[in-house]
């Protein structure tokens, strides 16, 4: 990698800020030792790094040695901030977190024009509020993530093909930009990836370190798609579309799905699956989230016998997933998981134990996320770090 003395200078900060989040509290010898940067360049830049709000100070150790005592340093940034939006084919949902993953704020809305061009204008709408209450309370943005449902290009920003709202090749991350102009927000950095792509990448950045490697999120909602993170890097493929787990055959010759194909795990495990199988069938193509959710909460029989069914036919899907990647943890999230809890996730986890169990060997973990329904959102925020902190990946 080549360039002027500013790209040096950002990739050495990024250095610093990556060693600090692996391992907090190095004072800036022991940053100059793993970094290999000079104790002058290590001085330099952790002073810009306190006074822009990365970085603070803790109280100097005590070694029992005589001169300065060191002096520990960490990830503070607490005037700083990162936005994150999920776009699904019913709802909006845009958040706030710091950079250490706290949701400072949230909001959610249903979505009320699927054509792209009103579903950006009103995804925009509410990440201007939000953002607003940051500048207000004096913090700065650094970036926003967005979440879409589908296969993504993310060095173009283009959704390329998202069967449950109808939407193919659509250049979200130029409609957005252009929005956020309107708004005053042109400086914002936009960067658009797959929904269960992006809640994998908040497992990863917002989770404990070091972080499980490889990690495959499996988001569970009106699709069903996968995120796969080896090391700090998402694995996407080819095109943008690694991880549609929804739409590979789980019955030969089964049920009809979304994308026109027969016996798609989409067609056993989503929601729109779960409602008909538990008597909701959705109304004008809208599916009656708060009837589903009432009819769980009250514990009726043929709801939980519909998210259970869901849950063994995922239990298949895990065991496809798992001795595909070998992953070291699996991570269930999603408004199925939220809807269904135990009812659903236990047939599954069942489910993966005899697969198991049958071959002798031992299933990797597996277990719910972190953010439960804000999961994408969260993760868009996580992306928007992810972005910061490693410059050389492809991003929208």
């Amino acid at each position: 990698m080549t360039g002027d003395q500013r790209l040096v200078k950002h990739i050495n900060r990024v250095a610093l800020l990556r060693l600090l989040r692996e391992v907090p509290g190095l004072s800036r010898a022991e940053l100059a030792d793993r970094s290999g940067l000079t104790r002058s360049t290590i001085s330099l830049l952790t002073k810009e790094l306190i006074d822009e709000g990365w970085l603070v100070e803790d109280d100097a150790v005590v070694t029992g040695q005589l001169g300065r005592r060191p002096v520990p340093l960490r990830l503070d940034g607490c005037g700083l901030a990162l936005i994150g939006a999920e776009l699904t084919p019913d709802a909006l949902r845009v958040v706030t977190t710091s950079i250490h993953g706290e949701v400072l704020e949230s909001r959610s809305a249903e979505l009320r024009d699927q054509a792209p061009e009103a579903a950006c204008r009103q995804l925009v709408a509410m990440v201007t509020v939000l953002a607003q209450h940051v500048i207000q309370a004096g913090q700065q943005v650094l970036g926003i993530g967005v979440a879409l449902p589908g296969a993504v290009d993310a060095a173009r920003g283009v959704l390329q093909l998202a069967p449950n709202i109808g939407w193919r090749d659509v250049p979200v991350g130029e409609r957005l930009r252009a929005e956020l102009a309107g708004a005053g927000l042109d400086a914002l950095p936009v960067f658009c990836q797959n929904e269960a792509d992006l809640a994998a990448i908040g497992e990863t950045e917002f989770g404990p370190r070091p972080a499980d490697s490889p990690l495959i999120y499996i988001s569970c909602g009106v699709g069903l798609g996968s995120g796969i993170v080896l090391g700090h890097t998402l694995f996407t493929g080819a095109t943008g579309a690694a991880g549609e787990i929804g739409h590979t055959t789980l019955h030969v010759g089964g049920r009809v799905c979304s994308c026109g194909r027969r016996g798609c795990a989409e067609a056993y495990v989503g929601l729109r699956a779960i409602a008909e199988a538990a008597g909701l069938r959705p109304k004008g193509g809208s599916l009656d989230h708060a009837g589903l959710r009432a009819r769980m909460s009250a514990g009726d029989p043929q709801a939980s016998a519909a998210f259970r069914e869901a849950g063994e036919h995922l239990g298949v899907l895990l065991q496809n997933v798992w001795t595909t990647f070998d992953p070291r943890a699996i991570v269930l999230g999603g408004e199925v998981v939220s809807l269904g809890g135990s009812a659903f996730v236990e047939p599954a986890l069942a489910t993966l134990a005899r697969f198991a169990q049958a071959a002798g060997v031992a299933a990797p973990q597996v277990r719910v996320g972190r953010f439960n329904e804000l999961a994408a959102a969260v993760g868009g925020a996580a992306y928007a770090l992810h972005a910061l902190m490693n410059p050389y990946q492809a991003r929208g």
